[in-house]
């Protein structure tokens, strides 16, 4: 009788030791892809305080092309307020959803400026829109890279919390869905971060 009750006894505290690390683990998990997020947040807003810089320099040589750069700054605000929404939920499909809408229309905004740009050779000399230019391809290229380090980071999560046994205890653990990748509409745009050239 006492045999039983000790092999009963192990059998609880190695399911309890069990349960422990699968709820450990997917709060580490949720939280490295949530720091993983953070770091697409700072560059981000960062794009965005140097899109307003960008459209002032250019103000001055593109006076007939104020349309345009009234739909840079309405879709730098429109993926501003997404990125906001974004995070206070990373990983959800629909703030990332929206997130990738809204970064998909300022790419097209700033493709349109860039292809105005490109009919005043002034103002792709200026200095200021030089540094701007290199400013932005380098943010652009910590953008793709902190987009990768998020969608590992999601990608390993969901892997983990599918898994069995994890796949039991994760709903009970407030991990019941899997978080969202954040994918942009255009694939050929994930695989090559964007240049810009003024």
């Amino acid at each position: 009788m006492n045999t039983s009750l000790l092999i009963i006894l192990a059998v609880i505290v190695v399911l309890a030791f069990v349960v422990i690390r699968i709820y450990n683990q997917l709060v580490t998990l949720k939280n490295r892809f949530e720091n993983s997020f953070a770091q697409i947040d700072v560059q981000l807003k960062r794009r965005y305080d140097l899109i307003p810089n960008l459209v002032e320099t250019a103000k001055g040589y593109l006076n007939h092309e104020r349309e345009t750069l009234e739909a840079v700054i309405a879709a730098r605000n429109q993926a501003a307020s997404a990125l906001q929404n974004a995070s206070q939920h990373p990983g959800d499909q629909g703030s990332m959803a929206q997130l990738a809408g809204a970064e998909g229309a300022l790419g097209a905004a700033m493709g349109r400026l860039n292809v105005v740009m490109e009919a005043y050779p002034d103002l792709k000399a200026n200095q200021n829109m030089m540094q701007l230019s290199e400013e932005m391809t380098s943010t652009e290229n910590r953008i793709a890279f902190a987009r990768q380090a998020f969608n590992d980071s999601v990608m390993t999560y969901n892997t983990y919390r599918q898994s069995f046994p994890t796949v039991v205890f994760a709903g009970m653990f407030g991990h019941s869905t899997d978080a969202s990748l954040l994918e942009f509409e255009d694939k050929a745009e994930m695989q090559q971060a964007p240049k810009v050239s003024f």
